[in-house]
C-alpha cells in the first residue's frame, strides 16, 4: 500500500443473526481512503453506511474481510492494542454529541490527551487552540448543558480533533442541528480538513454534506454502488 493509503478495506462482509434469519449489511466492500480526504458514504436507510464506519473505527468487527488502517491490520491487534490505536489514531464525531456534561468544556476536550498521559501544559495549550479555531474561545469552564447544540457539536469536534488522529470518522454529525448551524459546521470542518490534512468519513443523509465531501460513495444493500471524486 501506498504511504498516502490510510484507509483500506478488503472484502468487508457483515452479517447479523436477526431472529435467527441471517442479515447481510456488507457485502465484499472494497474501498481505500487517502490522505486528507473529505468523503460522504452515502446511501438509503439499511444500506449499510454506519455498519461500515463502525467497522472502519474497529468498533465492531466484520464477519469475513480484512481492514488496515495506516497500514495496521485491525484483525491483527489484541483488545487493548486496538483501544490504544484507536485512541491514538481516529476521532469520533457522533449525531448525539456525546459529551460528559459534569465536565466543563475544557475537561471535555482534554479527556483523549489525559488517556494519552498528555503533559498539563500541552494539553492546556491544544485546549485553547482548538477551541479558538472552533469559535469557542471564553467557553471553556462551561458545562455542555449551558451550550445550545450547535456549540456542543463544536466541542465535540474540538475533542475529534484536538489529539490530532489521523482519521475522523464522524456519524451524521448534523442530523440534531438546524440547516444554518450545520452548514457553519460543515464549513469549519472543510476548513480543518485543508488545513490539517486529516481524513473526514461521514455516515449521512444530509445533502449538505454531500456538496462539500470531496468524493461521495453510494451504498446501497450492503455494496458500493457508486464511487464519484469530485473535479
Amino acid at each position: 500500500m501506498a504511504n498516502t493509503d490510510v484507509i483500506v478495506t478488503e472484502k468487508i462482509t457483515k452479517v447479523y443473526a436477526g431472529n435467527g434469519v441471517p442479515v447481510e449489511a456488507l457485502r465484499g466492500v472494497d474501498l481505500t481512503i487517502q490522505q486528507g480526504e473529505f468523503t460522504a458514504l452515502v446511501g438509503p436507510s439499511g444500506s449499510g453506511k454506519t455498519t461500515l464506519l463502525n467497522i472502519i473505527s474497529g468498533l465492531d468487527a466484520p464477519t469475513d474481510g480484512k481492514v488496515w488502517l495506516s497500514g495496521k491490520l485491525l484483525s491483527g491487534m489484541s483488545g487493548n492494542e486496538l483501544s490504544d490505536f484507536r485512541r491514538d489514531n481516529i476521532g469520533f464525531i457522533f449525531q448525539a454529541y456525546n459529551l460528559i456534561p459534569v465536565l466543563t468544556v475544557e475537561e471535555n476536550v482534554e479527556y483523549i490527551m489525559l488517556l494519552q498521559r498528555v503533559s498539563k501544559a500541552e494539553r492546556h495549550r491544544r485546549v485553547a487552540a482548538m477551541l479558538e479555531e472552533v469559535g469557542l474561545a471564553g467557553f471553556a469552564d462551561r458545562n455542555p448543558p449551558q451550550l445550545s447544540g450547535g456549540q456542543q457539536q463544536r466541542v465535540a469536534i474540538a475533542r475529534a480533533m484536538v489529539s490530532e488522529p489521523a482519521i475522523i470518522l464522524a456519524d451524521e454529525p448534523t442530523a440534531n442541528l438546524d440547516s444554518r448551524t450545520g452548514a457553519d459546521l460543515l464549513d469549519m470542518m472543510s476548513h480543518l480538513n485543508v488545513q490539517t490534512n486529516m481524513i473526514f468519513v461521514f455516515s449521512t443523509h444530509d445533502p449538505m454534506v454531500m456538496e462539500r465531501a470531496t468524493r461521495l460513495i453510494t451504498l446501497k444493500d450492503g455494496q458500493v454502488e457508486s464511487d464519484e471524486t469530485k473535479g
